[in-house]
């Protein structure tokens, strides 16, 4: 990348994945997927995000939590894995920074709902984002709303946003996970970007690097939406992968077979 940078005079890594929140593009979806969670969470609910392997869910979140009122809420984040529910009540205590080794789950529900007071003693909602959520086992479905009860279910603890791809609602579907089913408020589902939107993604990238020069050709745009299907993740490794094709043919500007050659390069 450095490289690249310097060939084409740009200050920083182009379509990096770690951009602070505030660089990140705004995505026509994430407006209506901001009211959406923030509704649900005034309500204490849980609420869902969907969408295909590299839709930008997980940018989403980051941009989501970034913009969620200073001091009226404390995220805890974490990564699913294949769980069950003694290691997912694990997990959430790693979020408050207390390693368990127990076995037994009523002492870890006791630990991760005493927290969960003491946040809301300070006047804070807590909010749990589970990432990839469709990994973990239908039985962690099946008691997850437990850890949100209090005072005979009539003020919920911790609302929850689950993140993850369509398997998601499969699982949910399950005879098993109704209690929760029927606790989320709204789904937000990422669809593949448009056309006119990989411009400006585009346009925005190259401008957060340190340029304003159409690096890429109108063609070479066209083909990677066509290359990425309009899937964010794919389209910045053709985007990255076609600047370092150009750089090597000492080309100032990507064409669409610098975008065909990156192409080669993905799976």
């Amino acid at each position: 990348m450095k490289d690249i940078r310097h060939f084409f005079s740009l200050k920083r890594d182009p379509f990096a994945q770690d951009l602070p929140p505030a660089d990140l593009f705004e995505l026509p979806s994430l407006a209506p997927l901001q009211k959406r969670i923030e509704f649900a969470l005034s309500l204490k609910n849980f609420t869902l995000v969907t969408g295909e392997v590299g839709s930008g869910k997980s940018t989403s979140l980051r941009y989501v939590t970034h913009h969620l009122p200073t001091g009226a809420y404390e995220v805890l984040f974490f990564t699913a894995g294949t769980y069950g529910m003694t290691e997912f009540y694990r997990q959430i205590l790693l979020c408050f920074g207390v390693v368990s080794s127990s076995y037994k789950s009523s002492i870890m529900i006791k630990q991760i709902q005493d927290f969960l007071r003491e946040i809301h003693g300070r006047r804070v909602t807590p909010v749990l984002i589970i990432d990839e959520a469709h990994l973990l086992k239908t039985e962690v479905f099946g008691q997850l709303h437990l850890l949100s009860q209090d005072a005979y279910d009539s003020n919920p603890l911790l609302p929850t946003i689950l993140c993850g791809q369509d398997l998601l609602i499969d699982k949910l579907m399950n005879p098993s996970s109704k209690p929760l089913a029927s606790r989320i408020l709204g789904r937000s589902h990422l669809e593949a970007i448009r056309k006119d939107v990989m411009v400006s993604y585009i346009r925005h990238h190259l401008k957060i690097a340190g340029t304003t020069e159409k690096i890429f050709s109108d063609d070479a745009i066209t083909a990677i939406h066509q290359g990425s299907g309009g899937l964010l993740r794919r389209a910045n490794g053709l985007c990255r992968g076609a600047l370092l094709a150009a750089a090597l043919e000492k080309n100032r500007q990507v064409s669409a077979e610098h975008v065909r050659a990156a192409l080669t390069e993905l799976i």
